[in-house]
């Protein structure tokens, strides 16, 4: 309680700094997976790219990130636990932030696309081990998270390769592709806003209060994807098409009109990816801060602080924006060769399947769902389309994310441990 007494104003401030250089973790590794498809199919630009994740996440975050969050990011350790140790969750949660910090920066250096959850969660893992025991982690929501590695990929794959199939038969597999794109492209702007619709209702807007049931936010999607995908017929049918183009790339035109989808989806997954995962960032920081205003009371919720969320937002896109090209480039061309049908499969994938997590209330990595979505839509063109070599060293990076952070936060635990004592 001394400890807490005495440097709550520092602690504030290194949980701050910390909190911040997580949320620059989070905008190198896991926006650049939100963009990375886009990219890769040249739909967008890098700075395009880096331009709208800049203004959607940081719009997610700020305006959706929440406005009471759960102080202990899923429930993975017992708070209770703590209630006569204020001080050690105080570091622990400093510590995590670090660690997870740390661990994203690496993976984001040498483009390997990680979990930002899993990575806080490993971290989390790990202080609490050392400081009260195993007694202190919820270990089944361990064992949830682990499952999910195996079934969130297999999901998104598994729907990204059927819907990749139905956009082979409906269109390109027809005699005038042009005229089945321009017939079906809206059947499938109807679904991909249907989904991020849902997404953010149900992941995103719940944390301003705004608390709708399921019949409302089902009946706000419907009308919203029936006013975009009528709005997109209309456009897809006053652009220009040149037969022409088609003789330097087959299905050239075609491809065009899945590019302005690709364009809808990256700006509606930026702002869903920023109200959600901002709070891998945020959850710990409020906690300290949180624990530290309250002279040591802990809380299983507790509002944030007014500059929390900003400095989510601002660390996201400065992530994005100085180290996102790496992760983009693995995402959007190193495993397989994607063309905008193909990213737009992807992307609708990885979408449904975040929904479908949601509802059920399964652990999801967001960059787990995509990955394994870009391997289904690689699969459906067979299993030498896809990139074996990155694949491996993408799946071991997976593995080893959640000891890697276990690792890191133990070391800073200790050391944060010392400088205060």
């Amino acid at each position: 309680m001394d400890i807490i007494a005495n440097y709550g104003t520092t602690l504030i401030l290194v949980a701050a700094l910390f909190g911040f250089f997580m949320a620059w973790g989070i905008g190198a590794n896991d926006v650049a997976n939100a963009m990375g498809t886009s990219v890769g199919t040249r739909s967008l630009t890098i700075k395009q790219a880096i331009l709208i994740a800049m203004v959607f996440e940081f719009a997610g975050a700020y305006l959706a990130g929440g406005e009471v969050t759960s102080t202990i990011k899923n429930g993975i350790i017992d708070s209770n636990a703590f209630a006569g140790h204020p001080d050690l969750l105080v570091f622990g949660m400093i510590a995590s932030l670090l660690a997870a910090g740390t661990w994203l920066l690496l993976a984001s250096y040498f483009g390997w696309p990680v979990s930002t959850t899993h990575s806080i969660i490993g971290a989390i893992i790990g202080f609490a081990l050392v400081s009260l025991g195993s007694e202190a982690v919820h270990w089944n929501k361990v064992a949830g998270v682990v499952g999910s590695w195996i079934i969130t990929p297999a999901l998104s794959g598994v729907l990204a390769y059927f819907t990749f199939i139905s956009v082979q038969r409906l269109i390109f597999n027809t005699d005038n592709p042009l005229a089945a794109a321009k017939k079906y492209v809206p059947v499938y702007i109807f679904m991909t806003v249907m989904v991020i619709c849902l997404v953010t209702l149900k992941k995103g807007l719940k944390h301003v209060g705004l608390d709708m049931s399921d019949a409302q936010s089902w009946g706000l999607s419907i009308l919203v994807s029936l006013f975009s995908a009528v709005l997109c017929s209309l456009y897809i049918k006053r652009q220009q098409y040149n037969p022409n183009d088609d003789k330097d790339m087959h299905y050239s035109n075609v491809e065009k009109v899945f590019g302005i989808l690709m364009v809808v989806t990256a700006c509606a997954m930026a702002f869903a990816h920023g109200s959600n995962d901002v709070a891998n960032a945020i959850g710990p920081l409020s906690a300290v801060v949180s624990i530290v205003q309250s002279s040591g009371e802990i809380a299983a919720k507790s509002s944030i602080a007014w500059w929390i969320l900003p400095l989510g937002g601002i660390g996201i896109v400065i992530g994005l924006a100085s180290l996102g090209h790496k992760v983009m480039a693995t995402v959007g061309t190193g495993i397989t060769h994607l063309t905008p049908s193909r990213g737009f499969a992807a992307q609708l994938a990885t979408a449904a399947t975040v929904v479908i997590a949601s509802g059920t209330g399964l652990p999801i990595s967001t960059t787990q769902t995509l990955v394994g979505a870009v391997m289904g839509v690689g699969l459906a063109r067979g299993i030498a389309a896809l990139n074996l070599n990155v694949l491996r060293n993408i799946v071991v990076s997976w593995i080893v994310t959640l000891p890697a952070g276990a690792i890191l936060a133990i070391i800073f635990f200790y050391i944060i441990q010392w400088c205060f004592s």
